[in-house]
């Protein structure tokens, strides 16, 4: 009988492999790693602690960058009966102060993070700081090892079941402030068992945590996916050291959003001098080329790369694909993970795949996706109105717009949300139109608004590359993009004009989510005023206008 809890999950590899290396934490002097028995003798210790200082039920927020002492503690949170709160390192004070008060925070564990200062001085003055091991703090707290130290040679008395509250987990927010995603026992291992399956894991696979925790893809693909599989986790330092890192690794199961990928490809052409220089690299030596690439990047011994959170550009996969590299589409939300995925030898580009076994889909009267399957969210903590929303009639109303092919390939065509009407008072789709317009060589990121336009109008952020070449050049390439787009779509939906952009949309911008996404409401907020000037002169004059756009 596979085990039903996540603590009995990690007691199980206690006792199969005591010895065998879970956790390996990469720095410049090396590394420093936890066996199975190490974490679980940690874990059990601390959350002893945990429950002897304030018994069980109360939520415990996590705020520090991928560690194997973030684990570490989100598994002593859970062990001891209490709710864990996975916090991003990027939170501004607004949204961090919401989270603590809404779920009543009593502890918050801190470690390696950028927004302390602003997190602090929102806290609860009662919260309880715990420092994680190497982190220092300027206010009351007690560490990591005085826990350790409370709760050695004690256990929990509390006793988990499959349908415990194990852990609020946040949406990133493209709009408004984020909603609590109610996660048990169940509704992580049921999908990380169902993506394991599907994703054909091997026994012990390597995995490399360098995207957020706090996220429910990474910490359902890589913490609770190590736990299934009897995995390896290996903890990137820093983003300045991903490269080193990755190839120390060389992961056997790489999650990246298509940032992540868009990223590396400006990493590889940036090395290389270009796409022109790549092109005439491959014609002479296609093999060789690849495998010194991928080599370098450490993606050689991947048995399957996943790319979702956001639609991915064709265009981007098919330059993966001339590497050797198959990305492949998937679909899950923090409300229900692990349901639809595409298979490395059953692509179809553009599609995020099919449904895993177990997994019921169905496409509404307005054309949103709907789900029915084990493992989802019970719905939204203290939010009764939302979590009647998102389920109707037993299905799960995932807010993506979607149709399925005749061969059962399902393709998302955007939020339903993110759909808009134009002047003329017909609804337009943007992804489909930005992931045409990704296919230009200048273009890195793409938003396209119309909202009550004259005509719809794309924003463009260009690549580092293309912001150093003469500007007749890229206009003419965006010129010739936008009027293949447009001979492609229908007459309403039509793009009328270009911002074009150097300043690269980022989380500090506050342009990007935590997970990578796109705020469109903040695009809209910087752009909108001139995009509707541009759509209304493209409309009277009836020509594609360009125009550059330098400050955020």
């Amino acid at each position: 009988m596979e085990n039903e809890t996540l603590t009995a999950q990690l007691a199980h590899w206690d006792q199969e492999c005591p010895d065998q290396v879970w956790l390996r934490d990469l720095s410049e002097a090396g590394e420093t790693t936890y066996s199975w028995h190490e974490a679980q003798d940690q874990v059990t210790a601390v959350a002893s602690a945990l429950e002897a200082r304030f018994g069980s039920g109360h939520s415990m927020a996590l705020l520090s960058k991928n560690r194997a002492h973030w684990i570490l503690a989100d598994l002593a949170i859970i062990a001891s009966g209490n709710v864990s709160v996975p916090l991003f390192t990027t939170h501004p004070a607004a949204t961090a102060q919401y989270i603590l008060e809404f779920t009543d925070t009593k502890v918050l564990f801190l470690g390696e993070t950028t927004n302390w200062v602003a997190v602090k001085e929102v806290m609860g003055e009662e919260t309880l700081v715990v420092t994680l091991p190497g982190v220092s703090c300027d206010m009351a707290h007690v560490t990591w090892d005085t826990l350790l130290q409370e709760g050695m040679g004690k256990t929990p008395k509390y006793a988990a079941t499959p349908s415990d509250l194990v852990s609020l987990v946040f949406t990133s927010g493209t709009t408004g402030m984020p909603k609590g995603v109610i996660q048990t026992h169940e509704s992580n291992l049921i999908p990380v068992r169902r993506g394991a399956e599907a994703f054909a894991s091997r026994e012990e696979s390597r995995y490399f945590s360098y995207l957020p925790l706090s996220h429910i893809a990474e910490r359902q693909i890589v913490e609770y996916g190590s736990m299934v599989t009897c995995g390896e986790i290996w903890f990137n330092e820093s983003m300045e050291t991903l490269l080193r890192d990755l190839s120390a690794c060389k992961p056997n199961i790489f999650f990246g959003p298509p940032r992540v990928w868009e990223q590396l490809q400006q990493a590889v052409l940036g090395k290389l001098g270009g796409q022109e220089a790549l092109d005439t690299l491959l014609e002479q030596d296609a093999d060789g080329m690849s495998a010194l690439i991928l080599g370098g990047l450490g993606l050689t011994e991947v048995d399957y790369c996943l790319t979702a959170a956001a639609p991915t550009p064709p265009a981007l996969i098919h330059w993966w694909d001339k590497l050797g590299l198959k990305l492949c589409e998937g679909f899950g939300q923090t409300e229900a993970m692990s349901l639809i995925v595409t298979k490395v030898e059953d692509r179809r580009i553009g599609s995020i795949g099919k449904p895993i076994s177990g997994v019921e889909v169905r496409i509404s009267d307005i054309g949103e996706l709907l789900i029915r399957a084990e493992g989802c969210t019970p719905g939204y903590y203290q939010q009764p109105e939302k979590t009647a929303e998102l389920w109707q009639h037993g299905w799960l109303h995932t807010g993506d717009k979607a149709y399925i092919d005749d061969d059962g390939f399902i393709f998302i065509t955007g939020r339903v949300k993110d759909y808009f009407k134009t002047i003329q008072g017909k609804f337009v789709a943007p992804p489909p139109i930005e992931g045409l317009f990704a296919d230009n060589a200048h273009a890195e990121q793409q938003c396209l608004l119309g909202r009550g336009f004259s005509k719809t109008v794309m924003i463009t952020v260009l690549s580092d590359t293309a912001a150093g070449l003469d500007r007749h050049v890229v206009e003419a390439s965006i010129s010739e993009t936008v009027a293949s787009i447009n001979n492609e779509i229908e007459k309403h939906a039509r793009i009328g004009a270009v911002i074009l952009s150097k300043n690269h949309w980022t989380i500090e911008n506050e342009i990007l989510t935590p997970t990578l996404k796109i705020r469109r409401e903040r695009v809209e907020a910087v752009f909108a005023e001139k995009a509707e000037q541009l759509a209304r002169q493209s409309a009277e004059r009836g020509e594609v206008l360009l125009h550059w756009f330098d400050d955020i």
